[in-house]
């Protein structure tokens, strides 16, 4: 079993950067890890997914081009860089872990197995 802890939400302005990290547990190299959000009276939904050991990752449509994800396992942590952040990012991002031995990515809520508490990013003027 995994635990996983987010870290780096918070409140910034329209245009603005943050960078997020989730931090595991054990050795995070066994799962593919997924960064999803959740804004309120919205469902959760996937924002960006990595690989355990080939590289793959996915992007939702809303966040290509502004948001990167990248890990690093011998710290045990991937971590989330948004950039160009607008309004409608704002929610709660959930860092999750998939035990999929197969490689590649998995992007559904369903699919993951292990989760965070959740960190809140809000951005507003």
């Amino acid at each position: 079993q995994v635990q996983l802890v987010e870290s780096g939400g918070g409140l910034v302005q329209p245009g603005g950067s943050l960078k997020l990290s989730c931090e595991a547990s054990g050795f995070l190299n066994y799962y593919a890890i997924g960064w999803f959000r959740q804004a309120p009276g919205k469902e959760r939904e996937g924002v960006s997914c990595i690989s355990k050991s080939d590289g793959s990752t996915w992007y939702a449509d809303s966040v290509k081009g502004r948001f990167t994800i990248s890990r690093n396992n011998a710290q045990n942590t991937v971590y989330l860089q948004m950039t160009s952040l607008k309004p409608e990012d704002t929610a709660v991002y959930y860092c999750a872990a998939d035990m999929n031995p197969l490689p590649g990515v998995r992007v559904g809520v369903l699919d993951y197995n292990y989760w965070g508490q959740g960190t809140q990013v809000t951005v507003s003027s």
